[in-house]
């Protein structure tokens, strides 16, 4: 007879999500991740509640082959209409600032004019993939966000605190993206963010405010 504890057990079972492994002959990654996507009104007030309901998962992937099958698939930023964004983080850590593992972190933003978001973001998810930043376990997840006038990129790590690694990861993202000595890169902090109201309120006082330049890559 089956018992209860049993059935719970089966229902538990049945409800697990299947691991994401790397197939036969393909090239593992180091960490699992997850792409995301968004959309949001512009102008529209958006909770930390109505954000996470408004962010979509696309899929999670486990090696270079199952990358490409999503991403060969995938609209290109540059081609994104609106205010949205493309988010790709390590398996388990959502694309919010409140997230146990973003929480005691931040982001490097870099602001591009339109024209660039799709190489920009290419170069920085392959440079995340293949762990050219080396600093261990610190990098969370990256993203892209479209805009009317300009597009933003943006990569995320753990410990704001920690000075040497967010200045390993500012170094090798001037590296990976090519950019220009004279571009602006600012850091800031999760802890911030939240404090300040809008989702996207804190990146629109810093474009306004301290930004002069924007990265013109040619």
């Amino acid at each position: 007879m089956m018992t209860v504890g049993t059935m719970t057990r089966m229902k538990k079972t049945a409800h697990r999500k299947t691991a994401v492994v790397p197939g036969p002959a393909e090239h593992p990654l180091q960490y699992n991740y997850t792409f995301w996507y968004s959309r949001r009104t512009p102008g529209r007030p958006t909770s930390s509640q109505s954000y996470e309901q408004n962010i979509k998962q696309i899929g999670t992937f486990a090696s270079v082959e199952q990358f490409w099958r999503f991403y060969s698939h995938m609209v290109r930023p540059g081609d994104l209409t609106g205010h949205s964004d493309f988010h790709l983080f390590k398996e388990g850590i959502k694309p919010m600032w409140e997230d146990d593992a973003n929480k005691n972190g931040g982001k490097w933003i870099i602001r591009l004019r339109k024209g660039l978001a799709s190489r920009c973001w290419e170069n920085l998810i392959l440079a995340m993939l293949g762990e050219q930043f080396m600093v261990g376990e610190e990098i969370c997840g990256a993203v892209v966000s479209v805009r009317f006038q300009e597009d933003i990129i943006s990569i995320w790590n753990k410990t704001a605190s920690d000075q040497a690694t967010t200045a390993r990861i500012r170094d090798t993202l001037r590296r990976v993206l090519n950019l220009p000595p004279n571009t602006i890169m600012e850091y800031k902090t999760h802890t911030d963010s939240i404090k300040m109201p809008g989702r996207l309120g804190p990146q629109r006082l810093l474009f306004h405010n301290l930004w002069k330049t924007r990265l013109n890559v040619p």
